[in-house]
């Protein structure tokens, strides 16, 4: 099985999803947030797996589940605290974000027996998972981080490094409201779905 791992920023109004102000205020983007890190951290928890990380900037609040060993993240750019996530793996690993609320268990269990990497694609240019057989930081360090390229050149990294990849389906995050009220649409059964209607009514 797998090492999952999941990278995110503590929920805090002002510090999260600041793009999604406006429409909405810092505090509904903050709880915005929230609703996307308990979506993707419960699926997480339902995926089988060796161990489950919450690489964590801030501190864990009540919207922890159980289950989970939190590590701080590094200092550093993106592409710098990804690696450090890495970093501290041994054996396979998969990484993923808190900005895919619709993630499912189904998407998250991969198996490494006739590839080297996992790399899921985000529309935005980005990529929303990295998986690793083998654990490399330096895979990471110096790709650029948050440009329409940033997946195109993290994918052409890992196949010049001689890797065999597979990829996962492409997935949209949230950045936006548009992000937020597509990806809602997708999983309208989910928290963030429910936060999401919550705070479009409170406007």
């Amino acid at each position: 099985m797998t090492i999952l791992l999941v990278i995110a920023k503590e929920p805090r109004p002002g510090r999260v999803k600041t793009r999604l102000t406006p429409p909405f205020s810092p505090g509904q983007a903050a709880a915005l947030a929230e609703a996307s890190l308990v979506d993707t951290l419960r699926a997480v928890a339902a995926t089988p797996a060796t161990r489950r990380v919450l690489v964590l900037d801030g501190r864990p609040g009540p919207w922890l589940p159980p289950g989970f060993d939190v590590v701080p993240q590094c200092a550093g750019g993106l592409d710098v605290r990804l690696a450090d996530a890495f970093a501290h793996c041994h054996g396979p690993a998969l990484l993923i974000g808190m900005d895919t609320p619709q993630v499912t268990p189904d998407l998250l269990t991969v198996d490494f027996a006739d590839c080297d990497a996992w790399f899921g694609p985000a529309e935005d240019g980005g990529f929303w998972a990295l998986g690793l057989a083998r654990p490399e930081p330096a895979l990471l360090r110096g790709v650029p981080m948050s440009t329409p390229v940033t997946g195109a050149v993290q994918r052409e990294r890992l196949v010049a490094a001689g890797l065999r990849v597979r990829d996962l389906p492409r997935l949209r995050d949230v950045d936006t409201a548009a992000d937020a009220h597509a990806v809602a649409a997708l999983a309208p059964h989910g928290g963030f779905a429910a936060r999401l209607a919550d705070c479009t009514a409170a406007r």
